[in-house]
């Protein structure tokens, strides 16, 4: 439902930081998604020890649980048998979808990993844009210079084992704390001072094409209400032609 301001996105889109796998496999029902990252890449969320910055290699993307105007994506290994990190993110527009998985960085100084923002699933305008534990969303607004989300919850920031379930003490946390975005100033706001609806020419065109349909409907019942009184009004004309004939008949 919302996005960032065009003017504070610094991003690179699956080249610097990572490289897309050719034909990267999709589900739809999971949005499952298999990236190739060519370099480290830090991410937010709750992740395994030792894994809050993912080496180069390869990583499967899934949305654990989306009822709402959160989601939970989870990292695995490319076999999918490990799950590295388990993350709150909220909806992020953009304004042409395309045929190809996009992920957005945050640009970082010479020699530090480039810091996971987004991920957009092909064919859609809506994706993740990823929440940061406070201490780090203030360290990366600082390097970045544009605004970061974060949580101010106390949320574990490592576990000792794969989170596993949607239902899981963690990701029930995750599902419930507030959401507000960092300043590189240092200062907290709330997102609706860094992040905008989207363009209202959308809502706009899904307006004129409903009334455009209850039109088509109202119309069509109307003109056909007619049908049934012609076809009496035409068969009353025949039986009062017939009567009068045989009148004339016997007249004669």
């Amino acid at each position: 439902m919302k996005r960032f301001k065009a003017a504070t996105t610094v991003c690179f889109v699956a080249l610097m930081g990572a490289v897309l796998a050719p034909g990267a496999k999709a589900d739809d029902w999971n949005r499952k998604t298999t990236i190739t990252f060519s370099g480290p890449v830090e991410i937010p969320g709750v992740h395994l020890i030792g894994w809050g910055v993912l080496p180069a290699g390869t990583y499967v993307f899934k949305i654990l649980d989306s009822q709402s105007d959160r989601h939970i994506v989870q990292i695995f290994s490319q076999d999918e048998k490990t799950i590295y990190a388990t993350i709150l993110a909220i909806p992020n527009y953009r304004l042409r979808a395309t045929d190809k998985t996009v992920i957005t960085f945050r640009e970082r100084p010479a020699g530090e990993p480039e810091a996971l923002r987004a991920w957009f699933y092909p064919g859609r305008n809506w994706g993740e844009e990823f929440v940061y534990p406070k201490a780090q969303a203030i360290a990366l607004a600082k390097e970045t210079n544009i605004p970061v989300l974060f949580t101010p919850a106390e949320i574990p920031v490592e576990v000792a084992e794969p989170i596993v379930s949607a239902s899981a003490p963690v990701v029930v946390q995750l599902k419930q704390a507030p959401i507000m975005a960092i300043k590189p100033t240092g200062e907290e706001v709330q997102l609706a001072e860094v992040v905008t609806p989207p363009p209202a020419a959308n809502t706009e065109t899904k307006t004129v094409s409903k009334v455009t349909e209850t039109t088509t409907t109202t119309t069509i019942p109307s003109t056909a209400s007619n049908l049934p009184l012609i076809g009496l009004l035409g068969l009353m004309a025949l039986g009062g032609a017939f009567a009068a004939r045989t009148a004339a008949k016997r007249l004669q």
